[in-house]
């Protein structure tokens, strides 16, 4: 019986993340399943903040490289974390059930934190809307792993951290504000996780196929198609949510100044979750200006 291994960061939040898809797959109860831990360069360059070292793929591209050579069977994944086209060679075999896709203040809720106050998130993509919010807000860099940012975070007025690894953590009693998408969009598969393997491994493919939620694919697939028609390596701040009604996406996007000044937001709605990603992108960038926007910072 072949033995699987599969690919992970080596946070907590990972390998609970990993140990829970593998103990959700149909398999043989005497089938080994071996972790492979690995370390990627967002984890390595903790005193850079993520969009300064390109922000898209920093948390996956060596976890992806270990199921391409072969050291690895398969990779488990924050779906946020992927860039916006699948890798080469390399397939999303399964999106299980998302968790909670929004953003939650730590700290302090957001109509409480006083003038002037000074909130922690390395995001570009939390930072403009809670200015937009609030312009009077002050913000500072947060990197790590989240009991190191939780552990940090009384040094500031707030902290953003995403709902989902607080609840998977066990650590909602942190949780000062949950913020719905009237006030911040989460970014793009905030929630979901994504397992790949290789597009050639049918083996694996089966395996896995028995915890891909449908509704989780549709939304994260329409989320995914607006980010790469978008432009996968976005440097403005953009944010989506896709959820879906009886076999229907209806996905609200956001595309913003990094100062928060100007934000752009559109829904689009449909049974193509890749077509509305599309349509959505493109509401955003030749009806809401963000095409002057996109070229304001090229």
């Amino acid at each position: 019986m072949r033995r699987l291994r599969v690919a992970t960061r080596g946070s907590a939040l990972a390998r609970l993340q990993t140990e829970r898809v593998v103990r959700r797959l149909d398999l043989d109860p005497d089938r080994d399943v071996e972790t492979v831990v690995v370390t990627t360069t967002g984890d390595r360059r903790l005193d850079v903040e993520i969009h300064t070292m390109g922000g898209v793929g920093v948390f996956v591209k060596e976890v992806e490289d270990a199921v391409l050579e072969g050291r690895a069977d398969f990779a488990v994944h924050s779906a946020k974390d992927l860039p916006a086209r699948t890798v080469p060679g390399l397939v999303l075999a399964a999106l299980p059930e998302r968790a909670d896709p929004h953003d939650a203040l730590v700290g302090s809720t957001l109509a409480d934190l006083p003038t002037g106050a000074v909130v922690a998130t390395g995001s570009v993509r939390r930072r403009a809307q809670l200015a937009a919010l609030r312009p009077d807000l002050q913000f500072a860099s947060l990197r790590g792993n989240i009991e190191t940012r939780l552990r940090k975070a009384s040094a500031f007025d707030a902290a953003v951290v995403a709902a989902a690894a607080l609840d998977r953590l066990g650590l909602t009693g942190h949780v000062a504000d949950i913020l719905d998408t009237a006030r911040m969009l989460p970014q793009v598969g905030q929630g979901a996780l994504a397992v790949e393997c290789r597009a050639d491994d049918s083996e694996v493919i089966a395996a896995l196929g028995g915890i891909d939620d449908h509704a989780t694919r549709m939304a994260v697939t329409a989320e995914r198609a607006f980010l790469a028609e978008l432009g996968g390596g976005c440097e403005l701040p953009v944010g989506a949510l896709g959820q879906v009604d009886e076999e229907v996406v209806v996905l609200d996007v956001l595309l913003a100044s990094h100062d928060g000044s100007v934000v752009l937001r559109a829904t689009e709605r449909g049974s193509d979750p890749a077509a509305v990603g599309v349509a959505a992108a493109l509401a955003l960038l030749e009806r809401a200006g963000g095409r002057m926007l996109l070229e304001s910072i090229a």
